[in-house]
């Protein structure tokens, strides 16, 4: 399985509380439902798509508990997504998890690094389409750092912040990404996915242009 991880992005690079003013108030933050008044039908159809290519969820505790709170409330028959964010295998990577209720779901003890070990020896070598990572932006950072995640996707949303956990803030290792696809809604949510290609190549800028690109 293809382990991707997926973000919703301010500008300025903020990932926390996309949904709602009280998805994710933790450290004191207060910007929270920053993505909503530009969602529109080609963003539905687009992440609809790409949960699609999901055979499972991987999770840290804050946001699986944060998914587990809403998730299973929405009741909408239409709703593109409920039935399957709610029926995916969970894997929640977390030392204090406790009695986990939103199933089915495996709790993955020891953190990040624990985690990259199942990782490398269970998941990623078990037959099926992506494991995708939603939220949870300590964990992607570590995960593409180890180099496990094969696919960055991001929906970039014309806001500034200005404050917020942001995505990739301190990553161990650099990581090339070659773009695979790019698409702007006509709300003007950048709709960007990216393969990783490994270690990110540097070059010298000379007055002939770049030079010693490895």
């Amino acid at each position: 399985m293809k382990i991707t991880l997926m973000q919703f992005v301010s500008l300025d690079g903020v990932c926390q509380g996309p949904g709602s003013p009280d998805e994710d108030t933790s450290d004191g933050f207060t910007g929270g439902g920053w993505l909503v008044p530009h969602i529109d039908a080609r963003f539905i159809e687009q992440a609809s798509d790409w949960l699609g290519h999901a055979d499972g969820l991987l999770l840290g505790r804050r946001t699986y508990e944060a998914f587990a709170r809403d998730w299973p409330k929405i009741t909408d028959p239409d709703d593109p997504f409920t039935e399957r964010m709610n029926s995916l295998p969970k894997y929640v990577v977390s030392n204090t998890l406790r009695d986990p209720a939103w199933e089915p779901v495996t709790v993955l003890r020891g953190g990040p690094t624990t985690a990259i070990t199942e990782l490398e020896k269970q998941l990623k070598m078990r037959p099926g389409r992506e494991l995708q990572i939603h939220g949870s932006a300590r964990l992607g950072g570590a995960l593409l750092s180890a180099g496990l995640v094969d696919t960055l996707r991001l929906v970039v949303a014309p806001v500034v912040i200005g404050s917020g956990r942001r995505l990739l803030t301190h990553p161990a290792e650099s990581t090339g990404m070659r773009l695979t696809h790019h698409e702007v809604t006509p709300t003007g949510l950048l709709l960007l996915e990216y393969a990783t290609t490994g270690a990110a190549p540097v070059g010298t800028y000379g007055l002939d242009g770049a030079e010693g690109l490895q």
